[in-house]
C-alpha cells in the first residue's frame, strides 16, 4: 500500500437515507454540519437520497424518489409527449 495517499482524519459517522428513514453508522472522513442520538451516542449525520436499502438494484422494486418535485417537474413538462404516445 502506498503511503501518504489515503485520507486522514476517519471518524464515525451516522448515515440517513431520506427516502426510508434508515440509518447506519460506520468510519468515514465525509464533512457534515448536523448531528444525530443515536441510543444516546451522538454522531455527525450525512443524509442519503438512496442507498442499499432503497435502491431498486438490491429492493427488487421500482420505486421512485421524489427529491424536491422533480418527478413532478419532469412529468409537467413532457406531459404532452406522453399523452400523445398513449393515443
Amino acid at each position: 500500500m502506498k503511503k501518504g495517499i489515503h485520507p486522514q482524519g476517519y471518524r464515525v459517522v451516522a448515515f440517513k437515507d431520506m427516502s426510508n428513514d434508515y440509518v447506519f453508522v460506520t468510519r468515514s472522513n465525509v464533512s457534515t454540519k448536523e448531528t444525530i442520538d443515536i441510543d444516546g451516542v451522538t454522531y455527525p449525520l450525512y443524509k442519503l437520497e438512496i442507498s442499499n436499502t432503497s435502491h431498486p438494484f438490491y429492493t427488487g422494486k421500482m420505486k421512485l424518489v421524489d427529491t424536491a418535485g422533480r418527478v413532478d417537474k419532469f412529468m409537467n413538462r413532457y406531459k404532452k409527449h406522453f399523452e400523445a404516445k398513449k393515443s
